[in-house]
């Protein structure tokens, strides 16, 4: 999907409050009426894009409620356990946990940057690249991420716990939002756990929750000041669903609907019921590539993302390398936003078939391929690590945990990862008894 031509409407903006400085310094009188014109004409123009009509074709493909995405699934599974094995169960779950806590920590420390930049970090500080463990150094160690955790926390030598981080709060959320409100929660008991535990948000997560705290409603609350709502906020929530709803693909989609549908529309949704399905399954299934396939069964056949995903799989046979990955993305999605929901599915998918039931190539591959890479190799590692159980994961990427992992939720900072394991458990089983 080739985007319009943009003109340069940053540089314009930036130039236009320059020369107001420069005039004001030059004693005119009008530059407040100059700016105020220019600030109604480009409210103008926001109204009349938000206005243009959309292609009707694609959203009747693309839909948002629950029914009419389930109406446009291809075949799947849908259920894929018929009983509930606690002890094979949190022996994947943990797999999935750690896998997915490294993955993120690996990438925070080089969040956004470029293929290049992070290949000269590397050479510079004697690293090696793709990386084969936590970073030894940080740019900006002692610059904080979230408010809490200094990047230097996220190094080799700085590591004693899992650092804080939105992938790593929103999993835990989702345990809350399920012991709090019953594996039966809607979408506006995810809106009330978000304005008790949610003290900030970016993007459409911000959106969502400055809606709530307006006063709009959670079924609303993605619905106004959102031009966010496909990016991939969505699908890094997406793990608890799954953990809850083990071998169940249908279930854990369901369940990552009414979590997406407070902040997300169309393909943002899509994202985490997609992601939520591939790691249901991932804990039933021997390779990622079969948890991919199955969960593009729960998302809508003719949408963009499955599509997107569709070309990943078919084409990712030839991808050997992470720089391979990203050229063939960067070919796919040119001007798409680094943070958007499809780009970085395809990043996760070639990352898997990389590595394969490689937790530490998975991880290491994907991240390398930047993007918003401490997301992506978040996903990657918890649907490799459910698959191959905490085995599976070598001890170096979650020994420095300590069994400790922290968040910046309001009141519910610190949790031991063993205890994450039984509290999800004994939800997780719940979901059993009520199926």
């Amino acid at each position: 999907m080739a985007y319009p031509a943009e003109p340069k409407l940053n540089e314009l903006a930036t130039r236009i409050i320059e020369y107001g400085r420069l005039a004001h310094e030059y004693g005119a009188t009008d530059v407040s009426d100059v700016l105020l014109e220019v600030e109604r004409a480009m409210k103008a123009s926001l109204q009349k894009m938000q206005d243009l009509p959309v292609d009707e074709a694609l959203a009747s493909q693309e839909p948002n409620d629950l029914k009419g995405i389930q109406a446009l699934r291809s075949d799947g599974p849908r259920r894929m356990w018929k009983s509930f094995d606690k002890t094979v169960y949190k022996n994947k779950l943990e797999g999935a946990m750690l896998a997915r806590f490294a993955g993120c920590t690996l990438g925070a420390p080089v969040e956004l940057w470029g293929v290049d930049e992070m290949k000269s970090w590397a050479e510079y500080i004697g690293d090696h690249f793709p990386p084969q463990n936590y970073w030894s150094k940080a740019k900006t160690p002692n610059h904080l991420r979230y408010g809490k955790s200094t990047f230097y926390e996220y190094t080799l030598e700085g590591l004693n716990c899992v650092p804080v981080d939105d992938d790593v709060t929103y999993t835990i959320l989702g345990l809350l939002i399920a012991e709090e409100h019953g594996t039966h929660f809607t979408t506006e008991d995810v809106g009330k756990s978000w304005l008790k535990y949610l003290p900030y948000a970016c993007t459409a997560e911000e959106v969502a929750l400055l809606n709530l705290k307006a006063g709009r409603t959670a079924m609303e609350a993605a619905d106004v000041n959102n031009p966010y709502c496909q990016w991939i906020g969505g699908d890094i929530r997406s793990d608890p669903w799954a953990y809850i709803a083990p071998g169940i693909p249908s279930k854990a989609a369901e369940y990552a609907y009414r979590d997406a549908y407070l902040s997300h529309r169309r393909n943002g949704i899509y994202g985490e019921m997609f992601f939520s399905a591939a790691q249901a399954a991932a804990f039933e299934v021997d390779h990622p590539v079969d948890a991919l396939r199955i969960g593009l069964t729960e998302i809508p056949r003719g949408c963009n993302l499955y599509k997107d995903i569709e070309w990943a799989l078919s084409i990712g046979k030839d991808i050997r390398n992470y720089a391979e990955a990203r050229e063939a993305v960067n070919n796919r999605f040119k001007g798409m936003h680094s943070v958007h929901t499809n780009n970085n599915a395809c990043l996760t998918v070639f990352g898997l078939m990389i590595g394969g039931t490689d937790v530490s190539k998975v991880i290491s591959e994907t991240v390398a391929m930047g993007l918003d890479n401490d997301c992506t190799a978040a996903t990657a590692g918890s649907i490799v690590g459910a698959i191959v159980g905490k085995e599976g994961v070598p001890a170096h990427w979650y020994a420095p945990f300590h069994d400790t992992v922290k968040t910046y939720m309001i009141g519910k900072e610190t949790f031991k990862i063993s205890d994450l394991v039984e509290r999800f458990a004994a939800v997780a089983e719940q979901t059993f008894n009520d199926a």
